[in-house]
């Protein structure tokens, strides 16, 4: 299994366009050790010719011009683009649909509650049936089961709710559903080869847990380093927790949950442009590496 980081930030990438934080102000004028990066997605596949896109951010067209493997050229128009999943119906993860309508239809697998979200709060589906009929939707089983995407050879897939938030926009944003965020599997069929991801992790559950446990490696939120991060930057009074999120440190972080799991290889993605890990020389960096944690950036390959 070939798996490609497109980008690793949260929302508003990194360095955010409107932010001047330590972080975001360091890398714009070199005074730290940090790379750039875009907002997050990857691309799976099982024989590097047709792959699946997980999430589709409003960098997208960035994201593939930086990747050739996406653009092979078999035709006048072409895509290795064979499926594309959401995880959740956030902007940050879905708006970068709209930047593939001359490809329509696309083949979409995403939860009904996501389905939802993006035929009313966020009316992405309806909006793109204006180019060749828009999307195909796929349902996707959300019981454990497994299920294939078509075209993508040699993958299996497992999608688990996990707890998190609906986006703003959504009509149930304070009245979360089963489905608005999830996790998924992805198996190697041929080497038995596993990977977790999961951009969006609010709390994690026995199911969640196990699964991560299991796996081979994890790509996992890395939103943020502490639960009153915004606030400590002078960015707001939001917690982690309220924007669905699980922090690095402290008491149950993300650092406690990994460091039992021996088997997996441990990958922080979706990190927030205030979290201080994005500085390679940053105390909270010595710290992912004592505990054998990375941290995922823009291009990064990973072969399973």
């Amino acid at each position: 299994m070939l798996i490609h980081v497109l980008g690793a930030a949260a929302g508003g990438g990194f360095p955010q366009w409107n932010c001047n934080c330590p972080m975001c102000r360091g890398v714009r004028d070199g005074s730290i050790n940090a790379r750039p990066r875009t907002q997050s997605s990857i691309a799976v596949s099982g024989d590097g010719e047709a792959w699946a896109l997980f999430n589709t951010s409003p960098d997208l067209l960035a994201q593939l011009a930086a990747f050739p493997a996406l653009q092979p050229g078999r035709s006048l128009r072409d895509t290795a683009i064979r499926a594309i999943l959401f995880m959740d119906s956030q902007i940050d993860h879905t708006t970068g649909l709209l930047m593939l309508r001359e490809g329509c239809p696309h083949d979409v697998y995403c939860s009904d509650m996501v389905h939802e979200d993006l035929s009313t709060g966020f009316p992405l589906f309806k909006m793109l049936e204006h180019w060749n009929g828009g999307i195909r939707r796929h349902p996707i089983p959300l019981d454990g089961s497994a299920f294939a995407m078509e075209g993508v050879a040699g993958l299996a897939f497992t999608a688990i709710p996990v707890k998190g938030k609906a986006p703003p926009y959504s009509p149930h944003r304070h009245d979360p559903h089963i489905g608005d965020n999830i996790g998924v599997q992805v198996l190697d069929t041929a080497s038995g080869k596993t990977l977790f991801y999961a951009p969006g992790l609010g709390d994690l559950t026995g199911q969640t847990r196990a699964l991560m446990a299991q796996s081979d490696c994890l790509l996992v939120d890395g939103t943020f380093w502490r639960e009153d991060e915004m606030s400590c930057v002078g960015l707001g009074d939001r917690k982690a927790a309220d924007m669905g999120h699980l922090p690095q440190s402290g008491e149950n972080g993300m650092i406690e949950v990994l460091r039992p799991m021996t088997r997996p290889r441990k990958i922080l993605i979706h990190i927030n442009n205030t979290n201080p890990i994005l500085d390679e020389d940053s105390p909270e960096r010595k710290i992912l590496e004592s505990e054998g944690i990375e941290v995922a950036h823009d291009g990064m390959e990973i072969t399973l």
